[in-house]
């Protein structure tokens, strides 16, 4: 399990939000954390490795309620979303999704986001999960002398991710539904077990999947049905080790208030258009990049650990870090100056005291 500091602990609090799943979660014997203010689950008894495989190898199944859907409708709707993301929210044609980000006016980020468009002035803002309430307060603030209205719609929704070369088929048998022609960030309105399910293929892990929005009413039936045909239920933790291996980001670790976007692997994201904090972010050089890191001995870099050179000089540190469950090697990413930020190029991590040998390499972790 990879950055225990973002995964808290065991629940031992009643105060903890609960998704519309909480119930399946505990019947399964699920170890239970406070992530974000939520109760989730981290792993289920056959562990992180067992669910983080599942995925790589077959088909598993994540709730993802905890995470925040904000309706953005209105005749300046994309104008307002250009304006206020990074990524064209214009070139965005109907029923398709995009990875995007929101600045703020320092040059860094509010957060990273999912972005999809249901109409021609409606879309859908899906948000971090701790970061909800502060995406909403930031959208407003911005949308003076825009004809939008904001809606928070966190509560009407119920999502679960079903992730893994065999997610299609999976979903296909249940549906009924030819899911072949569906292309990455397109959605498709389907019916599961007589529930309505709008899928999206899109997800966190590296691999094909689907992520399915429901009502929350219905999110238990779904996910019966999906784990019933075979799907994996997988927690928090394998979540980690799989978006890690493919070289993801994680707001608060690879991405904050302080990191500029195009210091990133992620900067065609940023798109050549007027945005809010632009001049703060734009041709700004921080010295510094965000890069991926096979470390050569023993250990993992965990997020903070130092990243020196071979004179034990400072050039950074890790922001995430884990043992690879499929390649059986410590794996992380770290920013570091960039001057040593070249792949192949060669540094260290301190790891109790130690200089552990560690070389930049290009997520994802896996593969060819």
């Amino acid at each position: 399990m990879s950055d225990q500091d973002a995964l808290q602990g065991v629940v031992s609090s009643f105060t903890m939000q609960r998704t519309p799943l909480y119930d399946r979660h505990e019947a399964l014997d699920a170890r239970i954390v406070d992530f974000a203010g939520w109760a989730m689950p981290i792993q289920y008894p056959s562990g992180i490795n067992h669910e983080h495989l599942a995925v790589r190898q077959d088909v598993g199944i994540f709730d993802v309620s905890h995470m925040g859907q904000l309706r953005v409708r209105g005749p300046d709707a994309v104008a307002f979303l250009r304006w206020s993301t990074l990524n064209d929210a214009g070139r965005l044609r109907l029923g398709r999704g995009q990875y995007s980000m929101l600045p703020n006016d320092q040059g860094g980020l509010v957060d990273d986001l999912y972005l999809y468009r249901d109409g021609d002035d409606d879309f859908l803002v899906v948000a971090n999960a701790g970061n909800v309430e502060v995406v909403d307060r930031h959208l407003r603030s911005l949308a003076e002398g825009f004809d939008v209205e904001l809606d928070d719609e966190s509560e009407q929704w119920g999502l679960v991710a079903v992730q893994g070369p065999g997610a299609a088929l999976l979903l296909e048998r249940l549906a009924g539904t030819d899911l072949a022609a569906v292309r990455k960030n397109q959605t498709v309105d389907v019916a599961i077990g007589g529930c309505a399910v709008r899928l999206a293929r899109t997800g966190y892990t590296g691999e094909d999947g689907f992520e399915a929005f429901v009502a929350p009413a219905d999110a238990g039936a779904v996910w019966d049905l999906i784990t019933e045909a075979g799907a994996i239920p997988c927690g928090l933790g394998a979540r980690d080790t799989l978006r890690l291996e493919a070289g993801f980001p994680l707001y608060g670790h690879e991405l904050g208030p302080d990191t500029n976007p195009l210091a990133t692997p992620f900067a065609w994201v940023v798109k050549d258009k007027p945005f809010y904090g632009r001049e703060a972010m734009w041709g700004v050089d921080p010295g510094q990049r965000l890069v991926g890191l096979r470390l050569a001995g023993r250990g993992i870099a965990r997020q903070g650990y130092e990243v020196v050179d071979e004179r034990g000089a400072p050039l950074g540190e890790v922001t995430s870090g884990t043992l690879s469950p499929l390649t059986r090697e410590a794996i992380a990413m770290a920013w570091v100056r960039t001057s040593h930020a070249e792949p192949g190029s060669e540094l260290a991590v301190l790891i109790r005291g130690q200089a552990v040998a560690a070389t930049v390499a290009v997520p994802p972790f896996y593969g060819s």
